[in-house]
């Protein structure tokens, strides 16, 4: 420790001294008040001892208190036995711990064990609050300038951090949603479900974002909704409580990138297409007839090659059939052209036709989509739904519905088959899957696949309807 003795004039100071450089500390005395002074803003020591209580003694220890703002020096004092019915004033003055009793070494040491234990006590308290106050400078700085939006709620979803990139993302001020329920950043209906989320958890342990991560879709103040990338993860603290700190990106340039691109794609992919039926068919269709009048010519005049000229004529016909079978992949029915309603009684109809199986289409309210490309995802996702249905469920039934929910539209594709595995995660999907994922993504919406209690699987894709969409657009 490092000590400043303030001098008495019987020579007291000395033995205080000798006890303290005995034990290893740094002892410096001054006889002057106000040397002791110049002394201690130089030095800054952890214990002062004054050895006489007088005016000036007491004066100097007020200035010590004021000038440590963050009360880490200890001041005591050798109170005289004439001195003892000031106590109060003693201890008003300032002074932490005051030697009473009649002056002899081995009590003066025994009391300087004493607070050197208590000075060590509080210079190792010191250490942790030194390092606590870091940390939370650290953490501050952190999550201040993270590019990132960082929000931490409670069990009960309350927000109870907000930091500088959340309210660039959402339009927010901190203070405008702090204390308030989380759900007010998401869009209905997610608004209303999220609280039942972090019921089912609490008391099921079952995740379905925690320590995961998805893709959801924000809500800003102006009333816009946006795509974002959400990450999850659970605090628990010494009390009990448990905290919840989600990291949230805006990616909606990066969503309209990804739009363009499966727009030029599909382009690409139906003009490939247009040229196969427009030339590659047509000559395939034009070769094939020229084969088949030669090879009917070659068998009424018995040629001995006719049944070769026949079979040439069939595998141009197989190969014109598969030409037209790729065309229908490459350009589907166009939903601009008949509406979404009609593309999807066509999949019905031609899937049981297909597969000798049962599949419904069943609309429950009018829907009406005006956005080629909202319409084009949905039936490609209805598409590759029933599909996993047929071939990987083994599904004898499958119904494909379509919900209105006041702003927001619901495609469910509901099976009978085998059932789909309810423990695997989003990034153990197979490939089509995961582009089911991504178009429900590319509209804004979300798709979630969970396994019929009764059997079967049901997958549903909840999207706002594209007259309310305002998405997507640059984040504030």
């Amino acid at each position: 420790m490092r000590v400043l003795i303030v001098e008495a004039p019987d020579g007291r100071h000395q033995v205080v001294a000798g006890i303290l450089r005995a034990h290893g500390h740094l002892v410096d005395c001054s006889q002057i008040v106000e040397a002791a002074r110049a002394k201690y803003e130089r030095e800054r020591p952890d214990l002062v001892v004054l050895t006489d209580i007088g005016p000036e003694s007491l004066a100097l220890c007020r200035w010590i208190h004021q000038a440590d703002q963050e009360d880490f020096v200890i001041v005591a004092a050798i109170v005289e036995p004439e001195l003892r019915g000031d106590i109060h004033g003693i201890i008003e003055a300032g002074v932490d711990e005051c030697f009473f009793g009649e002056f002899h070494p081995s009590r003066l040491e025994l009391w300087l064990a004493l607070l050197e234990r208590r000075i060590r006590i509080r210079m190792r308290h010191r250490r942790i609050e030194k390092a606590l106050r870091e940390d939370e400078i650290k953490t501050r700085a952190v999550l201040e300038t993270s590019v990132d939006g960082i929000i931490t709620i409670n069990e009960q979803g309350l927000v109870e951090t907000f930091n500088t990139a959340a309210e660039g993302i959402f339009g927010y001020a901190a203070d405008e949603v702090v204390g308030r329920n989380v759900s007010v950043l998401m869009p209905s209906p997610y608004r209303q479900e999220h609280d039942g989320y972090i019921r089912n958890y609490l008391e099921t342990g079952r995740r379905k974002i925690i320590g995961i991560g998805r893709e959801v879709v924000g809500l800003r103040k102006d009333g816009s909704v946006f795509p974002l990338e959400l990450a999850v993860s659970k605090v628990s603290l010494d009390d009990g409580r448990n905290l919840f700190t989600g990291m949230v990106r805006d990616i909606t340039r990066r969503r309209r990138l990804e739009q363009e691109i499966l727009r030029t794609s599909e382009e690409e992919h139906r003009r490939i297409g247009q040229d196969l039926h427009d030339d590659l068919g047509q000559m395939l269709t034009g070769i094939g007839l020229i084969t088949q009048n030669l090879a009917r010519k070659m068998q009424s005049q018995g040629h001995p090659d006719a049944d070769k000229a026949a079979e040439v004529t069939g595998l141009i016909k197989e190969a014109d059939e598969y030409v037209r079978t790729l065309v229908r992949g490459l350009i589907p029915v166009d939903p601009e052209a008949v509406g979404l309603t009609s593309v999807l009684q066509r999949l019905a109809s031609s899937t049981e036709q297909l597969f000798a199986i049962r599949c419904t289409f069943t609309e429950a309210s009018p829907v009406l989509i005006h956005d080629k490309d909202m319409a084009m995802h949905l039936y490609h996702i209805a598409q590759e739904a029933v599909n996993n249905a047929v071939k990987h469920g083994k599904a004898k039934h499958v119904k494909i519905i379509l919900v209105a929910d006041n702003d927001w539209l619901r495609l469910r594709i509901q099976d009978n088959g085998i059932g789909f595995p309810d423990t695997v995660k989003e990034e153990d999907y197979g490939m089509g899957v995961r582009i089911m994922h991504y178009r429900a993504r590319m509209i804004g919406g979300m798709l979630e696949i969970a396994a019929m209690p009764s059997g079967g699987t049901i997958l549903t894709c909840t999207f706002r309807h594209p007259d309310e969409v305002a998405y997507p657009t640059e984040s504030p």
